[in-house]
Protein backbone atom coordinates (compact mmCIF):
# COMPACT_ATOMS: atom_id res chain seq x y z
CA UNK A 1 0.00 0.00 0.00
CA UNK A 2 3.00 2.07 0.70
CA UNK A 3 4.12 4.80 -2.12
CA UNK A 4 7.36 5.87 -2.25
CA UNK A 5 7.17 9.76 -3.29
CA UNK A 6 10.23 12.18 -4.26
CA UNK A 7 12.07 13.63 -1.59
CA UNK A 8 11.56 16.92 -1.06
CA UNK A 9 14.37 18.07 0.75
CA UNK A 10 15.07 21.08 3.30
CA UNK A 11 17.68 22.70 4.93
CA UNK A 12 17.60 24.64 8.51
CA UNK A 13 20.09 27.46 8.29
CA UNK A 14 21.38 27.06 12.42
CA UNK A 15 22.74 23.84 13.33
CA UNK A 16 22.20 24.84 17.21
CA UNK A 17 18.10 26.03 16.49
CA UNK A 18 17.83 22.13 14.98
CA UNK A 19 18.65 20.79 17.84
CA UNK A 20 16.62 22.78 19.95
CA UNK A 21 13.25 22.83 17.58
CA UNK A 22 13.67 19.25 16.25
CA UNK A 23 10.80 18.13 18.76
CA UNK A 24 8.77 21.37 18.25
CA UNK A 25 9.11 21.11 14.40
CA UNK A 26 7.79 17.56 14.43
CA UNK A 27 4.81 18.30 16.18
CA UNK A 28 4.14 20.77 13.81
CA UNK A 29 5.15 18.80 10.69
CA UNK A 30 2.53 16.73 12.41
CA UNK A 31 -0.14 18.59 12.82
CA UNK A 32 0.25 19.63 9.11
CA UNK A 33 -0.22 16.50 7.72
CA UNK A 34 -3.33 15.71 10.30
CA UNK A 35 -4.75 18.84 8.45
CA UNK A 36 -3.97 17.83 5.09
CA UNK A 37 -6.35 14.57 6.05
CA UNK A 38 -8.85 16.28 7.33
CA UNK A 39 -8.73 18.97 4.68
CA UNK A 40 -9.28 16.21 1.85
CA UNK A 41 -12.82 15.41 3.26
CA UNK A 42 -14.29 18.82 4.45
CA UNK A 43 -17.75 19.42 2.68
CA UNK A 44 -16.32 21.99 0.41
CA UNK A 45 -13.59 19.96 -0.88
CA UNK A 46 -15.52 16.87 -1.57
CA UNK A 47 -18.45 18.33 -2.98
CA UNK A 48 -16.12 20.23 -5.55
CA UNK A 49 -14.94 17.16 -6.26
CA UNK A 50 -17.89 14.84 -7.12
CA UNK A 51 -20.32 17.88 -8.41
CA UNK A 52 -20.50 20.06 -11.42
CA UNK A 53 -23.08 21.77 -13.24
CA UNK A 54 -22.27 22.71 -16.94
CA UNK A 55 -23.77 23.24 -20.45
CA UNK A 56 -23.84 19.98 -22.44
CA UNK A 57 -25.93 20.44 -26.20
CA UNK A 58 -27.67 23.69 -25.06
CA UNK A 59 -29.14 22.30 -21.95
CA UNK A 60 -28.03 22.44 -18.52
CA UNK A 61 -26.52 18.95 -16.96
CA UNK A 62 -25.71 17.94 -13.63
CA UNK A 63 -22.16 15.78 -13.91
CA UNK A 64 -21.67 13.31 -10.59
CA UNK A 65 -19.67 10.07 -11.14
CA UNK A 66 -19.01 10.08 -14.94
CA UNK A 67 -23.27 10.95 -15.70
CA UNK A 68 -24.71 13.62 -16.46
CA UNK A 69 -28.87 14.53 -15.23
CA UNK A 70 -30.48 17.17 -17.17
CA UNK A 71 -31.28 20.01 -14.95
CA UNK A 72 -34.83 21.46 -15.18
CA UNK A 73 -36.27 22.63 -12.31
CA UNK A 74 -36.21 19.01 -11.40
CA UNK A 75 -33.73 18.79 -8.20
CA UNK A 76 -34.32 17.80 -4.83
CA UNK A 77 -32.40 17.16 -1.85
CA UNK A 78 -32.16 15.49 1.37
CA UNK A 79 -30.08 14.31 4.10
CA UNK A 80 -28.87 12.79 7.46
CA UNK A 81 -25.94 12.62 9.23
CA UNK A 82 -23.76 14.91 11.09
CA UNK A 83 -21.80 16.09 8.39
CA UNK A 84 -24.77 16.74 6.16
CA UNK A 85 -25.33 20.33 7.11
CA UNK A 86 -21.80 21.58 5.40
CA UNK A 87 -22.46 19.61 2.74
CA UNK A 88 -26.08 20.71 1.80
CA UNK A 89 -24.27 24.17 1.74
CA UNK A 90 -21.50 22.81 -0.29
CA UNK A 91 -24.34 21.66 -2.50
CA UNK A 92 -25.84 24.73 -2.51
CA UNK A 93 -22.54 26.79 -3.90
CA UNK A 94 -22.25 24.43 -6.64
CA UNK A 95 -25.79 23.84 -8.08
CA UNK A 96 -27.07 27.46 -7.44
CA UNK A 97 -30.69 27.98 -7.56
CA UNK A 98 -31.52 24.35 -8.78
CA UNK A 99 -32.64 22.92 -5.94
CA UNK A 100 -36.54 23.40 -5.66
CA UNK A 101 -36.93 21.78 -2.41
CA UNK A 102 -34.99 19.66 0.34
CA UNK A 103 -35.41 18.35 3.91
CA UNK A 104 -31.90 17.59 6.07
CA UNK A 105 -31.81 15.72 9.69
CA UNK A 106 -29.47 16.92 11.38
CA UNK A 107 -27.74 16.02 15.19
CA UNK A 108 -29.85 18.60 17.66
CA UNK A 109 -27.70 21.86 17.85
CA UNK A 110 -25.37 21.38 15.07
CA UNK A 111 -26.48 24.48 13.45
CA UNK A 112 -25.95 26.77 16.19
CA UNK A 113 -22.53 25.15 17.33
CA UNK A 114 -21.10 25.60 13.12
CA UNK A 115 -22.17 29.25 13.76
CA UNK A 116 -20.26 29.67 17.01
CA UNK A 117 -17.63 27.91 15.63
CA UNK A 118 -17.69 30.51 13.12
CA UNK A 119 -17.87 28.09 10.07
CA UNK A 120 -20.04 30.18 7.74
CA UNK A 121 -19.32 27.96 5.08
CA UNK A 122 -20.97 24.77 6.53
CA UNK A 123 -24.34 26.95 7.09
CA UNK A 124 -26.80 27.80 4.68
CA UNK A 125 -27.80 30.73 2.90
CA UNK A 126 -30.36 33.07 3.91
CA UNK A 127 -33.80 31.88 1.93
CA UNK A 128 -32.62 28.54 0.95
CA UNK A 129 -35.20 26.28 0.15
CA UNK A 130 -33.91 23.42 2.30
CA UNK A 131 -35.36 22.88 5.55
CA UNK A 132 -32.71 21.73 8.39
CA UNK A 133 -35.01 19.70 11.11
CA UNK A 134 -32.19 18.63 14.17
CA UNK A 135 -33.16 15.15 16.49
CA UNK A 136 -31.44 12.20 17.70
CA UNK A 137 -29.98 14.19 20.84
CA UNK A 138 -26.79 11.56 22.19
CA UNK A 139 -27.00 9.78 18.47
CA UNK A 140 -29.83 8.16 19.81
CA UNK A 141 -33.62 8.50 17.61
CA UNK A 142 -35.93 10.29 18.88
CA UNK A 143 -39.56 11.60 17.55
CA UNK A 144 -38.04 14.64 16.27
CA UNK A 145 -35.45 12.50 14.15
CA UNK A 146 -38.59 10.62 13.17
CA UNK A 147 -40.60 13.31 11.97
CA UNK A 148 -37.73 14.50 10.02
CA UNK A 149 -37.60 10.72 8.70
CA UNK A 150 -41.46 11.50 7.53
CA UNK A 151 -40.88 14.60 5.67
CA UNK A 152 -38.12 12.91 4.10
CA UNK A 153 -39.86 9.98 3.35
CA UNK A 154 -42.50 12.55 2.01
CA UNK A 155 -40.70 14.22 -0.54
CA UNK A 156 -39.21 10.96 -2.21
CA UNK A 157 -42.37 9.28 -2.49
CA UNK A 158 -43.84 12.64 -5.03
CA UNK A 159 -41.44 12.42 -7.50
CA UNK A 160 -41.17 11.73 -11.01
CA UNK A 161 -39.33 10.21 -13.62
CA UNK A 162 -38.28 13.60 -14.52
CA UNK A 163 -37.11 14.37 -11.33
CA UNK A 164 -33.33 13.77 -9.58
CA UNK A 165 -32.92 13.18 -6.24
CA UNK A 166 -29.33 14.12 -4.54
CA UNK A 167 -29.38 12.24 -1.13
CA UNK A 168 -26.19 13.26 1.36
CA UNK A 169 -25.42 11.06 3.50
CA UNK A 170 -22.81 10.71 6.44
CA UNK A 171 -21.78 8.89 9.97
CA UNK A 172 -25.03 9.69 12.25
CA UNK A 173 -27.35 8.65 9.16
CA UNK A 174 -28.84 5.89 10.94
CA UNK A 175 -30.17 7.71 14.15
CA UNK A 176 -30.98 10.48 12.31
CA UNK A 177 -33.67 8.98 9.60
CA UNK A 178 -35.61 6.17 11.96
CA UNK A 179 -38.52 5.37 10.42
CA UNK A 180 -40.19 1.98 11.29
CA UNK A 181 -42.48 0.03 9.35
CA UNK A 182 -46.22 0.47 10.75
CA UNK A 183 -47.99 -0.78 12.61
CA UNK A 184 -43.95 -0.78 14.30
CA UNK A 185 -43.69 2.60 16.33
CA UNK A 186 -40.25 3.73 17.46
CA UNK A 187 -40.30 2.31 20.82
CA UNK A 188 -41.33 -1.04 19.77
CA UNK A 189 -37.97 -0.87 17.57
CA UNK A 190 -35.59 0.91 19.92
CA UNK A 191 -36.84 -2.09 22.37
CA UNK A 192 -35.78 -5.31 19.84
CA UNK A 193 -32.74 -3.61 19.64
CA UNK A 194 -31.93 -2.95 23.36
CA UNK A 195 -32.83 -6.31 23.81
CA UNK A 196 -30.68 -7.83 21.08
CA UNK A 197 -27.55 -5.74 22.08
CA UNK A 198 -27.75 -6.64 25.56
CA UNK A 199 -27.73 -10.27 24.86
CA UNK A 200 -24.49 -10.22 22.72
CA UNK A 201 -26.01 -9.94 19.28
CA UNK A 202 -23.17 -8.66 16.30
CA UNK A 203 -23.69 -5.25 14.53
CA UNK A 204 -23.70 -6.89 11.45
CA UNK A 205 -27.44 -8.61 13.23
CA UNK A 206 -28.39 -5.72 14.77
CA UNK A 207 -28.08 -4.16 11.56
CA UNK A 208 -29.98 -7.35 9.44
CA UNK A 209 -33.26 -6.38 11.89
CA UNK A 210 -32.86 -2.64 11.89
CA UNK A 211 -33.38 -2.59 7.63
CA UNK A 212 -36.01 -5.05 7.95
CA UNK A 213 -38.40 -3.50 10.29
CA UNK A 214 -37.56 0.30 9.01
CA UNK A 215 -39.22 1.56 5.45
CA UNK A 216 -36.21 3.77 4.53
CA UNK A 217 -32.90 1.77 5.40
CA UNK A 218 -31.66 -1.24 3.64
CA UNK A 219 -32.73 0.67 0.40
CA UNK A 220 -35.86 1.90 1.78
CA UNK A 221 -34.82 5.60 0.63
CA UNK A 222 -34.78 4.65 -3.02
CA UNK A 223 -37.60 2.14 -3.58
CA UNK A 224 -40.01 5.01 -2.31
CA UNK A 225 -37.94 7.56 -4.89
CA UNK A 226 -38.27 5.48 -7.66
CA UNK A 227 -39.02 6.15 -10.72
CA UNK A 228 -36.75 9.13 -10.21
CA UNK A 229 -33.04 9.60 -10.56
CA UNK A 230 -30.95 9.03 -6.70
CA UNK A 231 -27.74 10.29 -6.87
CA UNK A 232 -26.48 9.46 -3.44
CA UNK A 233 -23.43 11.15 -1.78
CA UNK A 234 -21.67 9.30 0.86
CA UNK A 235 -19.15 10.45 3.60
CA UNK A 236 -18.23 7.37 5.21
CA UNK A 237 -17.74 6.69 9.52
CA UNK A 238 -17.21 2.77 9.26
CA UNK A 239 -13.81 0.48 8.71
CA UNK A 240 -14.19 -1.13 5.14
CA UNK A 241 -16.52 1.58 3.76
CA UNK A 242 -19.72 -0.81 3.56
CA UNK A 243 -22.21 0.94 2.11
CA UNK A 244 -24.99 -0.95 3.92
CA UNK A 245 -23.67 -0.55 6.97
CA UNK A 246 -23.03 3.44 6.65
CA UNK A 247 -26.51 4.84 7.96
CA UNK A 248 -28.05 1.69 7.48
CA UNK A 249 -27.48 1.78 3.91
CA UNK A 250 -30.95 3.69 3.10
CA UNK A 251 -30.03 4.04 -1.08
CA UNK A 252 -28.42 0.50 -0.98
CA UNK A 253 -30.13 -2.66 -2.37
CA UNK A 254 -30.24 -4.97 0.66
CA UNK A 255 -31.24 -8.46 0.89
CA UNK A 256 -32.68 -10.22 4.03
CA UNK A 257 -35.08 -12.88 4.40
CA UNK A 258 -38.22 -13.37 7.29
CA UNK A 259 -36.63 -16.48 8.29
CA UNK A 260 -33.19 -15.03 8.46
CA UNK A 261 -34.65 -12.47 10.98
CA UNK A 262 -36.81 -15.20 12.61
CA UNK A 263 -33.58 -17.03 13.51
CA UNK A 264 -31.85 -13.91 14.74
CA UNK A 265 -34.84 -13.66 17.46
CA UNK A 266 -33.90 -17.34 18.09
CA UNK A 267 -30.72 -17.24 18.54
CA UNK A 268 -31.17 -14.95 21.73
CA UNK A 269 -34.21 -16.00 22.72
CA UNK A 270 -36.57 -13.12 21.81
CA UNK A 271 -38.86 -14.86 19.05
CA UNK A 272 -41.56 -14.96 21.55
CA UNK A 273 -40.37 -11.46 23.97
CA UNK A 274 -40.31 -9.65 21.38
CA UNK A 275 -43.28 -7.13 20.58
CA UNK A 276 -45.85 -8.43 18.36
CA UNK A 277 -45.59 -5.59 15.97
CA UNK A 278 -42.12 -6.90 15.29
CA UNK A 279 -43.22 -10.37 14.39
CA UNK A 280 -45.95 -8.87 12.12
CA UNK A 281 -43.56 -6.96 10.34
CA UNK A 282 -40.90 -9.23 9.46
CA UNK A 283 -43.49 -12.18 8.17
CA UNK A 284 -45.28 -8.92 5.99
CA UNK A 285 -41.69 -8.07 4.47
CA UNK A 286 -40.26 -11.89 3.01
CA UNK A 287 -38.28 -10.10 0.68
CA UNK A 288 -34.92 -10.41 -1.33
CA UNK A 289 -32.25 -7.74 -2.88
CA UNK A 290 -33.93 -10.01 -6.21
CA UNK A 291 -36.96 -8.38 -6.48
CA UNK A 292 -36.02 -4.77 -5.83
CA UNK A 293 -34.85 -2.41 -9.46
CA UNK A 294 -31.65 -0.56 -8.06
CA UNK A 295 -31.16 1.32 -12.37
CA UNK A 296 -32.26 4.43 -11.08
CA UNK A 297 -29.77 4.71 -7.92
CA UNK A 298 -26.39 5.88 -7.74
CA UNK A 299 -23.69 5.77 -4.73
CA UNK A 300 -21.03 7.54 -4.69
CA UNK A 301 -18.28 7.73 -2.08
CA UNK A 302 -17.28 10.96 -1.85
CA UNK A 303 -15.47 10.76 1.36
CA UNK A 304 -13.75 7.56 3.30
CA UNK A 305 -10.58 7.47 5.98
CA UNK A 306 -7.83 6.38 3.20
CA UNK A 307 -9.18 9.09 1.19
CA UNK A 308 -8.07 11.36 3.96
CA UNK A 309 -4.91 9.61 4.27
CA UNK A 310 -3.80 9.88 0.80
CA UNK A 311 -4.12 13.68 1.43
CA UNK A 312 -1.59 13.27 4.51
CA UNK A 313 0.45 11.19 2.73
CA UNK A 314 1.32 13.80 -0.13
CA UNK A 315 1.09 16.56 2.70
CA UNK A 316 4.30 14.41 4.46
CA UNK A 317 6.49 14.28 1.06
CA UNK A 318 5.71 17.97 0.78
CA UNK A 319 7.41 18.01 3.90
CA UNK A 320 10.10 15.89 3.20
CA UNK A 321 9.32 12.46 4.75
CA UNK A 322 8.75 9.18 3.08
CA UNK A 323 5.33 8.28 3.88
CA UNK A 324 3.68 5.14 4.04
CA UNK A 325 0.33 4.59 4.55
CA UNK A 326 -0.09 1.51 6.52
CA UNK A 327 -4.15 0.65 7.42
CA UNK A 328 -7.23 2.36 7.31
CA UNK A 329 -8.47 -0.10 9.61
CA UNK A 330 -6.72 0.16 12.44
CA UNK A 331 -9.16 -1.16 15.43
CA UNK A 332 -9.66 -2.62 18.87
CA UNK A 333 -8.62 -2.25 22.63
CA UNK A 334 -6.85 0.60 22.81
CA UNK A 335 -3.81 -1.05 24.88
CA UNK A 336 -3.49 -3.67 22.16
CA UNK A 337 -3.17 -0.69 19.43
CA UNK A 338 -1.27 0.84 21.70
CA UNK A 339 1.42 -1.80 22.15
CA UNK A 340 1.26 -1.65 18.00
CA UNK A 341 2.52 1.97 17.44
CA UNK A 342 4.74 1.09 20.44
CA UNK A 343 6.55 -1.25 18.88
CA UNK A 344 6.36 0.07 15.16
CA UNK A 345 8.33 3.16 16.25
CA UNK A 346 11.17 0.46 17.41
CA UNK A 347 11.41 -1.52 14.54
CA UNK A 348 11.76 1.40 12.22
CA UNK A 349 14.46 2.96 14.54
CA UNK A 350 15.94 -0.39 14.45
CA UNK A 351 16.01 0.41 10.50
CA UNK A 352 17.16 3.68 10.44
CA UNK A 353 20.19 2.64 13.11
CA UNK A 354 20.83 -0.49 11.07
CA UNK A 355 20.52 -2.46 14.69
CA UNK A 356 21.49 -6.00 15.27
CA UNK A 357 17.90 -6.23 17.15
CA UNK A 358 15.76 -5.18 13.68
CA UNK A 359 14.95 -8.84 12.56
CA UNK A 360 13.66 -9.83 16.13
CA UNK A 361 11.81 -6.48 16.57
CA UNK A 362 9.93 -7.37 12.85
CA UNK A 363 8.94 -11.09 14.11
CA UNK A 364 7.28 -9.12 17.23
CA UNK A 365 5.40 -6.95 15.49
CA UNK A 366 4.54 -9.07 12.69
CA UNK A 367 3.02 -11.66 15.13
CA UNK A 368 1.37 -8.88 16.58
CA UNK A 369 -0.03 -8.06 13.34
CA UNK A 370 -1.31 -10.92 13.24
CA UNK A 371 -3.04 -10.99 16.51
CA UNK A 372 -4.88 -7.84 15.52
CA UNK A 373 -6.45 -9.52 12.77
CA UNK A 374 -6.47 -5.78 10.95
CA UNK A 375 -7.83 -6.60 7.15
CA UNK A 376 -5.68 -3.96 4.93
CA UNK A 377 -2.50 -4.67 7.02
CA UNK A 378 0.03 -6.66 5.08
CA UNK A 379 3.16 -5.83 7.48
CA UNK A 380 5.70 -8.23 6.40
CA UNK A 381 5.59 -6.41 2.69
CA UNK A 382 4.94 -2.63 4.22
CA UNK A 383 7.64 -3.10 6.65
CA UNK A 384 9.92 -4.24 3.59
CA UNK A 385 9.05 -1.45 1.72
CA UNK A 386 9.53 0.91 4.50
CA UNK A 387 12.77 -0.38 4.85
CA UNK A 388 13.91 0.65 1.46
CA UNK A 389 14.09 4.18 2.47
CA UNK A 390 14.17 4.64 6.31
CA UNK A 391 18.31 4.66 5.84
CA UNK A 392 17.17 7.99 4.29
CA UNK A 393 15.92 9.15 7.78
CA UNK A 394 12.63 10.56 7.70
CA UNK A 395 9.05 8.32 7.57
CA UNK A 396 6.13 9.28 8.72
CA UNK A 397 3.56 6.06 8.94
CA UNK A 398 -0.09 6.77 8.55
CA UNK A 399 -3.00 4.78 9.98
CA UNK A 400 -6.52 5.09 10.78
CA UNK A 401 -9.34 3.74 12.10
CA UNK A 402 -11.39 3.62 15.47
CA UNK A 403 -10.07 1.87 18.37
CA UNK A 404 -12.41 1.19 21.48
CA UNK A 405 -11.82 2.10 25.13
CA UNK A 406 -12.86 0.09 27.99
CA UNK A 407 -13.54 3.40 30.16
CA UNK A 408 -12.71 3.49 33.90
CA UNK A 409 -13.61 5.39 36.75
CA UNK A 410 -15.29 9.05 36.12
CA UNK A 411 -11.69 10.82 34.38
CA UNK A 412 -12.70 12.91 31.18
CA UNK A 413 -10.64 11.66 27.56
CA UNK A 414 -11.22 10.09 24.50
CA UNK A 415 -10.10 7.37 22.48
CA UNK A 416 -7.25 9.46 21.01
CA UNK A 417 -6.04 11.13 23.69
CA UNK A 418 -5.78 8.03 25.59
CA UNK A 419 -4.20 6.02 22.61
CA UNK A 420 -1.63 9.15 22.71
CA UNK A 421 -0.75 7.91 26.18
CA UNK A 422 -0.59 4.60 26.39
CA UNK A 423 1.78 4.76 23.38
CA UNK A 424 3.93 7.10 25.23
CA UNK A 425 3.70 4.38 27.98
CA UNK A 426 4.87 1.61 25.79
CA UNK A 427 8.10 3.81 25.25
CA UNK A 428 8.81 4.10 28.68
CA UNK A 429 10.59 1.05 29.78
CA UNK A 430 12.14 0.91 25.60
CA UNK A 431 13.83 4.06 24.99
CA UNK A 432 17.21 2.18 24.89
CA UNK A 433 15.47 1.35 21.12
CA UNK A 434 14.76 4.55 20.15
CA UNK A 435 17.95 6.11 20.79
CA UNK A 436 19.90 8.45 17.66
CA UNK A 437 15.80 8.70 16.86
CA UNK A 438 13.43 11.43 17.39
CA UNK A 439 9.80 10.28 17.58
CA UNK A 440 6.72 11.94 17.57
CA UNK A 441 2.96 10.26 17.81
CA UNK A 442 -0.40 11.69 17.19
CA UNK A 443 -3.93 10.34 17.21
CA UNK A 444 -6.82 12.78 16.43
CA UNK A 445 -10.59 12.45 15.67
CA UNK A 446 -11.40 14.18 11.95
CA UNK A 447 -14.35 15.51 13.36
CA UNK A 448 -12.69 17.42 15.78
CA UNK A 449 -14.18 16.29 18.86
CA UNK A 450 -12.29 13.34 20.69
CA UNK A 451 -15.21 12.28 23.38
CA UNK A 452 -16.61 14.20 25.78
CA UNK A 453 -13.63 16.90 25.17
CA UNK A 454 -12.89 20.12 23.31
CA UNK A 455 -9.94 18.27 21.79
CA UNK A 456 -9.48 16.74 18.73
CA UNK A 457 -6.38 14.14 20.06
CA UNK A 458 -3.08 14.52 21.59
CA UNK A 459 0.51 14.20 20.73
CA UNK A 460 3.37 12.07 22.82
CA UNK A 461 6.80 11.55 22.05
CA UNK A 462 9.05 8.78 24.04
CA UNK A 463 10.66 11.09 27.22
CA UNK A 464 6.51 12.20 27.97
CA UNK A 465 6.29 9.85 30.84
CA UNK A 466 9.78 10.66 32.59
CA UNK A 467 8.55 14.14 32.17
CA UNK A 468 5.67 13.94 33.65
CA UNK A 469 7.13 12.19 36.29
CA UNK A 470 9.32 15.01 36.94
CA UNK A 471 6.42 17.70 36.87
CA UNK A 472 4.81 15.35 39.68
CA UNK A 473 2.38 13.97 36.99
CA UNK A 474 1.33 9.76 37.74
CA UNK A 475 0.50 9.13 34.40
CA UNK A 476 -0.79 5.36 35.33
CA UNK A 477 -3.11 6.91 37.90
CA UNK A 478 -4.72 9.32 34.54
CA UNK A 479 -4.88 6.22 32.65
CA UNK A 480 -6.17 3.93 35.72
CA UNK A 481 -9.48 6.33 35.34
CA UNK A 482 -9.70 7.10 31.79
CA UNK A 483 -8.67 10.82 32.67
CA UNK A 484 -6.32 11.51 29.83
CA UNK A 485 -7.87 14.97 28.67
CA UNK A 486 -7.37 16.42 32.28
CA UNK A 487 -3.79 15.01 31.83
CA UNK A 488 -2.93 16.51 28.77
CA UNK A 489 -4.33 19.37 29.84
CA UNK A 490 -2.32 20.14 32.55
CA UNK A 491 1.06 18.97 31.29
CA UNK A 492 3.12 21.36 29.85
CA UNK A 493 -0.34 23.77 29.75
CA UNK A 494 -2.01 21.51 27.60
CA UNK A 495 0.82 22.00 24.38
CA UNK A 496 0.42 18.48 23.70
CA UNK A 497 -3.53 18.41 22.85
CA UNK A 498 -4.42 18.92 19.61
CA UNK A 499 -7.23 21.43 19.18
CA UNK A 500 -9.15 22.04 15.61
CA UNK A 501 -12.45 22.64 16.84
CA UNK A 502 -15.19 21.31 14.44
CA UNK A 503 -14.39 20.41 11.72
CA UNK A 504 -18.10 19.97 10.06
CA UNK A 505 -16.42 16.30 8.83
CA UNK A 506 -15.85 12.70 10.01
CA UNK A 507 -14.19 9.87 8.67
CA UNK A 508 -12.91 8.35 11.74
CA UNK A 509 -9.71 8.69 13.54
CA UNK A 510 -6.03 8.89 11.86
CA UNK A 511 -2.90 8.31 13.53
CA UNK A 512 0.83 10.39 12.48
CA UNK A 513 3.95 8.74 13.20
CA UNK A 514 6.80 10.42 12.35
CA UNK A 515 10.77 8.99 13.03
CA UNK A 516 13.64 11.29 11.75
CA UNK A 517 17.28 10.39 12.53
CA UNK A 518 18.62 12.99 15.33
CA UNK A 519 22.45 13.33 12.92
CA UNK A 520 19.82 14.49 10.18
CA UNK A 521 18.74 17.65 12.00
CA UNK A 522 21.88 18.20 14.18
Amino acid sequence: MARVLRVLTRSLSSQTSKAKMGSLSLREDARKIFWGAVSAVLPPNMLQRSLKVREACGSLVLECGGVDFPLNKNLYLVGFGKAVLGMTAAVEQIVGNHILQGVISIPRGMEESLRVAGKREMLLSPGSPVRIMEGAEHNMADESALEAAREIHSLAKKLSEKDVLLVLISGGGSALLPAPMPPLTLHDKQTITKQLALRGATIQELNTLRRALSQLKGGGLARAAYPAQVISLILSDVIGDDLNVIASGPTVSSSYSTEGCLQILDKYDLRNSAPASVRDVLRSRSRTAAHDHFSHVHNILIGSNLIAMREAEQESARLGYHPSVLSSAISGDVRQVSRFYGLLARVICSMMMESSEQQQLQQEIIALGSEMAIPDLNLAEQLHEIAEYAGLGAVCVLCGGETTVLVQGEGKGGRNQELALRVAQEWHNFQGDLKGCEVLFLSGGTDGQDGPTEAAGAFSYPELLMDAKQGGFNVECFLNHSDSNTFFSQFHDGRYLLTTGLTGTNVMDVQVLLIRRKRDIQ
